[in-house]
Parts: C-alpha cells; sequence; structure tokens
C-alpha cells in the first residue's frame, strides 16, 4: 500500500489510464491515514501525562484529606473501595459501548468526567465523597486501573505493528510513571500553601480542583483525535475465537488485582503516617522516588519482553517484589521499610506494559477494544473488595497483615501465569497470534 501511493499519485504514463476524482480523493485518504495515527499516539501520550500528574498527588493528598475531616482507615478503605468498584462498573460500560461509537467522543466524554471529579472531591459528607469515589475518576492505586485505561490501550495498539506494539506500551506506561512521580513531589504543596495562611482542608480542596483542571485539558486534547473511519468503527467486534484465552487472562489478572487492592497506594501512604508517622512532605519525596523507579523500569520490560518473552518477563520480575514486600512488614525499621518499598517500585510495574501488550497480541484486532475491556472489568471489581478488607487489617494489632497478603498472593498469580500460558506466545515469539 505504502509503496503504490506515489506511483498513483505520480502523472499518469502512456500504460495506466489517468484515474477519476473519486479514486484519486480514495488514494490520498490513504496515503495519509498514517499521520493522523502519528499524532494521535502524541495527543494520547500528552494525556496520559496529565491523569498522571493528578493521580500522582491526588492519592497521596487524599487519605490526608479524609483524616483531617476525622476519618479513619476503615472509611479510606471503604472510599478506596468504591473507587474501585465504580471503575469496573463504568469499564464495563464503556466496553459495551466501544464497538458502537466513537473512541474519540468517550474519551472526551470521560475527561470531562475527571474535570468533575475534582471539584465534587472537595464535599466532607462521607457518603457524598463516596458516591463520587464510585462514579468519578479519581484513582487510588496511581496504577493502570480506571475507564480510561481501555479506551487508550485500544486506540495505541490500533495499527501498531507487531514489533512496536510493546515499545509503545513501554512509552506509554513510562510517561504515565513519570508525570505520577511529579505528581507526588506537588503533594507536598498543601504543607507549603498552609505555611503561608490557607487553612490546611482549604489547601487540600485546592488540590482536588487542580485535578479537575487537569481533566479539563485532557478532554481538549482528547477532542483534538482524528475521527474514527466508518470501517474502523464496524472493526470492532465482542469477544468470538480469542473468548476463552481472554476469560483465564481476566481470572488471572483479577487475582493480582486483588492482591494489590491490600496496599494501593492511599492505604500504603497511610499506613506509613500512622505506623511511622511520616509527615506529607517526606510522603511525597519517597512516592516521588517510587514513581521515578517505576519509570525507569518501563524501558527495560520492553527489552526484556523481546530478550526472554512476554510472560518470563512478566513473572520473573513480579516474584521478586513480592518478596520486597512480604520483608518490608516485618522490618523494624522506617529506613528499612522504605528501601524495601523502593526496590520493590523498581520490579513491581515491570509487568504492566508487557502484560498489555500480549493481551493485545493474543486476540484478533478486531477484538481489542473488548479484550480491554473484559481483562480490566474484572481487575478493577476484583480490587475493589480488597482495600476494605486491608482498612480493617490496618487497624489490627499486627498492622502490616495487609502487605504479607498482598505479597503472597501475587506470588500465586505469578506461578499460575507462567503455567497456564508459557506456550501461549504472541507473534513475535513464534506463536501463531
Amino acid at each position: 500500500m505504502d509503496e503504490s501511493v506515489p506511483q498513483n499519485l505520480s502523472a499518469p504514463s502512456a500504460e495506466k489510464a489517468p484515474m477519476t476524482g473519486k479514486a484519486v480523493a480514495a488514494v490520498r485518504a490513504a496515503a495519509m491515514a498514517s499521520l493522523p495515527r502519528r499524532s494521535d499516539v502524541t495527543l494520547l501520550l500528552v494525556a496520559r501525562g496529565l491523569r498522571g500528574f493528578g493521580d500522582g498527588f491526588a492519592t497521596i493528598v487524599l487519605p490526608a484529606y479524609l483524616a483531617a475531616i476525622g476519618y479513619g482507615s476503615v472509611e479510606i478503605g471503604i472510599f478506596a473501595a468504591a473507587s474501585l468498584l465504580g471503575s469496573a462498573v463504568f469499564t464495563l460500560g464503556i466496553g459495551m459501548l466501544a464497538p458502537r461509537f466513537e473512541l474519540r467522543h468517550l474519551l472526551l466524554a470521560c475527561g470531562l468526567l475527571m474535570a468533575a471529579t475534582g471539584v465534587a472531591l472537595t464535599g466532607e459528607n462521607l457518603l457524598w465523597i463516596v458516591a463520587v469515589g464510585f462514579i468519578g475518576t479519581v484513582n487510588p492505586s496511581s496504577g493502570d486501573v480506571g475507564i480510561l485505561i481501555p479506551l487508550e490501550h485500544a486506540m495505541l495498539a490500533h495499527g501498531a505493528a507487531d514489533d512496536e506494539r510493546t515499545r509503545i506500551f513501554a512509552r506509554y506506561s513510562l510517561i504515565g510513571a513519570l508525570s505520577a512521580a511529579a505528581g507526588a513531589l506537588a503533594a507536598a504543596a498543601p504543607d507549603v500553601l498552609v505555611a503561608a495562611g490557607v487553612g490546611r482542608v482549604a489547601a487540600y480542596k485546592l488540590m482536588f480542583c487542580l485535578y479537575g483542571v487537569l481533566g479539563f485539558f485532557a478532554a481538549a486534547l482528547y477532542r483534538r483525535l482524528s475521527s474514527s473511519r466508518a470501517e474502523e468503527r464496524q472493526a470492532s467486534a465482542p469477544l468470538g475465537p480469542s473468548r476463552f484465552t481472554v476469560y483465564r487472562l481476566a481470572a488471572l489478572f483479577s487475582l493480582d488485582s486483588f492482591a494489590g487492592g491490600f496496599v494501593v497506594q492511599s492505604l500504603l501512604a497511610l499506613w506509613l503516617f500512622e505506623r511511622f508517622g511520616l509527615s506529607l512532605a517526606a510522603a511525597s519525596l519517597f512516592f516521588f522516588w517510587t514513581s521515578v523507579l517505576t519509570a525507569m523500569s518501563f524501558p527495560l520490560a520492553g527489552w526484556l519482553g523481546r530478550r526472554i518473552g512476554l510472560i518470563n518477563a512478566m513473572v520473573f520480575t513480579h516474584i521478586p517484589s513480592s518478596l520486597c514486600l512480604i520483608a518490608a512488614a516485618f522490618a523494624p525499621s522506617l529506613s528499612l521499610v522504605l528501601g524495601l518499598l523502593l526496590v520493590r517500585a523498581a520490579l513491581a510495574q515491570m509487568d504492566v506494559p508487557t502484560r498489555t501488550s500480549y493481551v493485545m497480541a493474543v486476540v484478533t484486532p478486531a477484538e481489542r477494544a473488548s479484550a480491554a475491556s473484559v481483562t480490566a472489568v474484572p481487575r478493577s471489581l476484583a480490587s475493589a473488595i480488597s482495600p476494605a478488607l486491608a482498612g480493617v487489617l490496618f487497624g489490627s494489632a499486627f498492622s502490616s497483615l495487609p502487605l504479607l497478603c498482598c505479597g503472597g498472593l501475587k506470588i500465586l498469580y505469578d506461578l499460575l501465569l507462567l503455567y497456564s500460558f508459557r506456550n501461549v506466545r504472541p507473534p513475535e515469539e513464534g506463536g501463531a497470534g
């Protein structure tokens, strides 16, 4: 197709009949089809950066804000659970709508919802805050969970070559992690505002308003995405030949997410606040470095996936990170705990780009939007259960118990994933695709 475009657009030879106006327009449209895709990728990456920055400070400010207005670990766990449950419900709805509507319109709607979420979080009634967590876009885990994720994944994967797919998702994850690191530093802003004479609760609310502004700018970027052509909209389809593979992956990813829900970033920050008396400024600096280490791991994940395979890259980086988390549960000092958690941060998210690339590779192109949704929804549902349990466990005699639950269950997930999919390979590894 690429080689024929310049020939057809050149001056007609004696051996070729001149093309009609419609034919010329069709060829020019085909020749230009790749250009919007590159600009679309850039817009999506910038929007990912804005959202990551917002999530980066929101996950740290949220527990501090809720504690400041009189709520404890149980209420914070309930909020986190409601937020993840809402993500699951709305992601399921997005998965059903994706084959019928342009992804650009769905992304725009979600960006506006993010803007509204920031403003609505300034309320202080617990039922209102929980309702906003359920309906809105706030992400207590600062990870790859949320209604925007499967839409962005499907749009990025569309048209990506097999040998470039993992690299694109690694770049996507890298930008998300770096922006989350910057957001974590911004979480110290309320302390600066308080020193300048602003009330502490008011300072927290200003941060939520900033989150809303970021959502507005993300919506503006989504609005500039190119419209899908009719044949592209019709190409999306519900799960068909890949149904069994996707369902097995969804079940395993759900176990992983259930485990991760015990130590979502908001609850981990609360644990550090209460057990070691960590200040908000110190917590923001710590989570900045965890995000930086996570970001540094993503390019390595893409390289490692190409060398040893996507499944092996997922499993053999994940298990050591879980062992670090288990060790942190028994560590006697803050410095040792922070050190173990930093090592975990450098390893724990290396499976994110490889996992996304793997899912997009083992399904047909028409199933990608549905596969992204089907694997995301059970993960969000599973992760919505454990934060409420963790909120209770953090208040028990052994407050580190959620860390043990998370680490042990994640190791079980890794072993099951390796056993179940070690022989199911993507096209670039010699699989059938």
